[in-house]
């Protein structure tokens, strides 16, 4: 190396780990461990001198051999040649190192972890990020290899300094919202520090804010008899108060209000209020009215406010809440909430769906969001609680969509709009929206025309309001499209408008108003854009991709975004995002009105059969790209419309789940329209689409589309469209822990597979039933029925089924005591599915094959799959297979007494099994770790797991009961044995 002069130029140092030094990121040779521990002495001693006497005491200790002093100078020169003389300074007969803070790794640990101590109080976010960019700093024990007292005194020091850092950290995390996530970590490090009671609290803390309460007291009589077994004293006071604490529920432990945990999305205050229109016109006396309700939640009153707006449809009424609760964010500097709840839609929205997207935007994390619509609603309001928030719940259905949805609590407030007046929601304050009077239609109309335009023609103005009947949308819709066409005049516009034929409708009552407001502006459409507004109102979904909508007009790509535009443009559509579209749901309604008036019967059922063949085409070549060698696509209802070409598996992925819900509404409309030529497509859309299942997401729309086509192939006597669609029907079932459901589905699938000659069902429906037994312990009839599948899926060729079926068989001759069969079996499949380059379900493979070397005692080779297999669960977002693999590797370090590391797998598990595994996996979750933690001592805690999963596996009367049962009463006995089939 060179020896520059310069003192550190260029260089970087490391302690926390091994010894090791850089210049300008190139390595540079240190030499053997006696002049690398020279190396850390110095760099640990800040720039200052060291003797000699000191460098050999530091070294060899009190006894030195005589070789010594001649073997430090030979090390010193060495280090000198290396790093350069202005950087290893020999100095009245010692030497320093003299380099900036930075260069060292430890200096910069100090730096960092001041500074996370001085944004602590104002930002502990940040605080957090801080204090993680200083333990990634650490590279293993440092100082590692080095011999000599000083060098293993110092990693005594740094490792305990590290260990305190982890705490902070730790505390960070309980901070900012992330003691779900902290739990895992937490059990561990506590089992690898036993006695440190401060790491103990930490973990009590984070497991009653994760509603574990009974686990947390669990931990604390656990530290108590560890303290006395082994100090022979009890808890700290600290300890002690917070243990009773959590027995009293006391809410000074809950989360901190604001917080949210690390990698959720950034969002302290929700801001979802939709922009004010610029022209907003009028309403002055709705407006006053509304914002003194508004304010007075504000005042103290201990009341919540709750205004509910009702009129007509296109009568202004969100555009009047959106105003008004602009003008009062100051009032609610907590956030703003919004959602359009559907409400004249044909399914309005859930009240689940809206609070999942309400606590999201609040800053809590998906794991920390329960399933039920009561949960969710009881931790809405607790997280509203103390703060100040607005909630507008834009065009409701009626009064009980929206009760779970109110915040519920003083200072905050509630804007609702709907079609229904809600005499039945107590304690609202209801405001009935008319019509615009005549002066406020006019200055809305002159503010989107503009005033030269109607100075001029002011008569003809008044008769172009008139003639909208004075309601806002319909003004709106007039006013644009005279304000896009600079050569017509008012006076053009109102002689259009003095068709009664045209008016009438309007003039009457109720939404015949609206349907002529809309006729407007569709009258003045060509007649390809007619077309496009008519037919793209048939499909169902919340909106429409520009090539589904392609698909729907029969045209080219270019063509179709051309018309699309042009209608965003008059506002007769919205553009939901690129290349993305949506209808208002009342222009929806009256556009298929116009589609059955003016589209005969055979032209409405071509564009949705078009889309359909687009939605299965589409589906087929993503399923394809993922699943090389599945032959199940030539049994696939044929299409003629081309589908899209996907480069890779990756741009496959993403548009299968983010068509997820217009595929599934495409499927759920063939089902319920009766046209029986649909429902074969139909039934294979959600073949291909299958992956949606095992990943756990759009679950319930999966199940509400298999079931609407089960019933509808059922009326039309259609064994082929019914057996497939209660194969699909069955496997989520049996996904989510329905099994007795699922097994019901499964045998009559087979029975209808057989009977319609389907290849598709005869061989799926006996791999299911297979795996369904399997579940019960039946293990010979599961091997049975799996054998079946696996000759069927032979007779048919079909490679990627068979090494489906004989995954499966895997785990039947496991569990039926043929170890060395099954794991034959397990090392075919993955070969295989590395010969066909099989996408995600080499995951399938290698999470078998992990199974089966577990239970063949083969730890290490089943730890590589099972590790393989969870990155590619991850990549190919399988949520499902990511919580069953985290599942298996609990099992895998519990069965080699990795207790600690048992413990860190399961938890994450958990938190996958709670959301979308059912009650079962759940049960058998808890059950691991209740072991893990019995195997780390924590006995009390162990035993609050296994309570919980015995009440689980009670109610459901799975034969699991017994086995935890023995767990609770009698330890000594055999460990039970946990099989989950999946």
């Amino acid at each position: 190396m060179g020896s520059g002069t310069e003192p550190g130029g260029g260089l970087r140092f490391a302690v926390l780990g091994p010894v090791r030094a850089w210049r300008d990121d190139q390595p540079i040779a240190t030499g053997a461990p006696q002049q690398r521990a020279l190396l850390a002495v110095l760099l640990l001693r800040g720039g200052r001198t060291a003797t000699a006497p000191e460098l050999l005491d530091a070294l060899w200790g009190e006894t030195p051999p005589n070789t010594a002093l001649a073997a430090l100078r030979s090390y010193a020169f060495r280090l000198r040649k290396a790093l350069g003389s202005g950087t290893l300074v020999t100095d009245s007969g010692g030497y320093s190192i003299q380099i900036p803070v930075e260069a060292l790794d430890s200096t910069r640990v100090e730096q960092l972890a001041a500074e996370a101590e001085k944004v602590r109080q104002s930002d502990p976010a940040q605080a957090r990020d801080l204090m993680v960019s200083a333990l990634d700093l650490w590279k293993g024990e440092p100082l590692a290899g080095l011999p000599g007292p000083f060098a293993e005194t110092q990693r005594v020091r740094l490792a305990e300094w590290h260990l305190g850092l982890i705490e902070a950290r730790l505390e960070l995390d309980l901070e900012t919202g992330a003691h779900a996530e902290a739990v895992s970590e937490l059990t561990a490090i506590t089992a690898e520090h036993p006695l440190r009671e401060r790491l103990r609290a930490l973990l009590m803390l984070a497991l009653y804010r994760s509603g574990r309460q009974a686990e947390a007291l669990g931990v604390y009589a656990d530290t108590r008899r560890m303290l006395a077994d082994e100090l022979g004293i009890d808890p700290s006071a600290e300890l002690s108060e917070l243990h009773q604490r959590i027995l009293e529920a006391d809410s000074g432990l809950a989360p901190p209000q604001g917080t949210l945990a690390p990698g959720a999305p950034d969002i302290l205050r929700p801001a979802q209020l939709p922009a004010t229109v610029p022209d907003f016109t009028g309403r002055a006396a709705f407006v006053r009215e509304l914002s003194e309700q508004l304010s007075a939640a504000t005042t103290g009153s201990g009341v919540m406010a709750v205004s509910a707006v009702a009129g007509i449809g296109g009568v202004g009424k969100t555009t009047l809440a959106v105003q008004v609760a602009h003008a009062g964010r100051e009032c609610f500097p907590d956030g703003q909430l919004y959602v359009d709840l559907q409400g004249t839609g044909p399914r309005p929205a859930e009240p689940e769906a809206v609070l999942g997207s309400f606590l999201r935007a609040l800053g809590l994390p998906d794991a920390a969001i329960p399933e039920s619509l009561a949960d969710r609603a009881a931790l809405y309001r607790s997280t509203l609680d103390g703060r100040r928030v607005l909630a507008l719940l834009d065009n409701a259905y009626d009064a009980a969509q929206i009760r779970q949805l109110l915040p519920g609590t003083p200072g905050c407030a509630a804007l609702v709009t709907s079609r229904v007046r809600m005499v039945d929601l107590a304690g609202a304050h209801l405001v009935d929206l008319d019509v615009m009077s005549p002066e406020e239609s006019l200055l809305l109309f002159t503010r989107i025309v503009g005033e030269e335009r109607v100075n001029s023609e002011r008569q003809a103005a008044l008769d172009v309001v008139a003639a909208c009947g004075f309601l806002p949308l319909a003004i709106r819709i007039a006013a644009a499209r005279l304000a896009a066409r600079r050569t017509w005049t008012v006076s053009v516009l109102a002689n259009k408008l003095a068709d009664h034929r045209r008016r009438l409708d309007e003039l009457r009552a109720g939404d015949l108003a609206v349907k002529a407001t809309f006729a407007l502006g569709y009258g003045h459409l060509s007649a390809a854009q007619a077309r496009a507004f008519r037919l793209l109102s048939l499909p169902e979904g919340p909106d429409i991709s520009l090539d589904a909508a392609a698909a729907v007009l029969d045209l080219d790509r270019y063509r179709t975004e051309e018309l699309l535009e042009a209608l965003v443009d008059i506002s007769l559509i919205e553009s939901a995002a690129p290349a993305r579209y949506r209808f208002h749901d009342l222009l929806r309604l009256y556009a298929r009105e116009r589609a059955e008036a003016d589209e005969s019967t055979e032209d409405r059922c071509a564009a949705l059969s078009r889309l359909l063949d687009f939605s299965l085409a589409s589906a087929v070549s993503a399923y394809a790209l993922e699943n090389p060698g599945d032959r199940v696509i030539d049994h696939l209802a044929p299409t003629t419309h081309p589908s899209l070409s996907f480069a890779a598996r990756e741009d496959s992925l993403e548009w299968l789940f983010s068509e997820a819900q217009g595929l599934l509404a495409t499927v759920q409309q063939a089902a319920d329209g009766g046209c029986e030529s649909f429902l074969r497509r139909a039934v294979d859309v959600l073949l291909a689409g299958q992956d949606l299942v095992e990943s756990g997401v759009y679950s319930r729309q999966f199940e509400q589309a298999a079931r609407a086509l089960v019933t509808a192939a059922e009326d039309c006597g259609d064994a082929l469209v019914e057996g497939r669609g209660r194969v699909w029907l069955g496997q989520l079932l049996r996904l989510s822990g329905r099994f007795e459901a699922a097994e019901e589905e499964a045998k009559r699938a087979l029975l209808l597979g057989l009977a319609a000659e389907d290849p598709v069902a005869s061989s799926y429906a006996p791999n299911l039933r297979g795996s369904l037994a399997h579940t019960g312990h039946r293990f010979a009839e599961s091997a049975a029925y799996h054998t079946t599948a696996l000759d069927a899926f032979r007779a048919d060729g079909n490679k990627h089924g068979e090494v489906s079926a004989l995954s499966n068989l895997a785990r039947a001759q496991q569990d039926l005591g043929d170890t060395e069969a099954a794991t034959a079996t397990a090392e075919r499949v993955v070969a295989i599915h590395r010969e066909l380059g099989a996408g995600f379900r080499l995951g399938n493979g290698l999470y078998t094959m992990g199974v089966t070397l577990t239970a063949a005692g083969r730890f290490d080779e089943a730890l590589d799959c099972l590790i393989e297999a969870l990155g590619i669960f991850r990549a190919a977002r399988q949520q499902f297979w990511e919580g069953m693999t985290l599942f298996r590797l609990a099992q895998l370090h519990l069965a080699a007494q990795r207790w600690r590391q048992s413990a860190a797998h399961i938890e994450q598990s958990l938190v996958i099994m709670r959301e979308i595994g059912g009650e079962w996996r759940t049960a058998n979750a808890l059950t691991v770790l209740g072991r893990a933690l019995d195997g780390m001592g924590q006995q009390i805690r162990a035993h609050a797991c296994w309570q919980d999963a015995l009440a689980i596996f009670s109610s459901l009367g799975s034969p699991e009961a017994a086995d935890v049962r023995r767990l609770l009463g009698d330890e000594d006995q055999d460990e039970p044995r946990s099989t989950v089939a999946v």
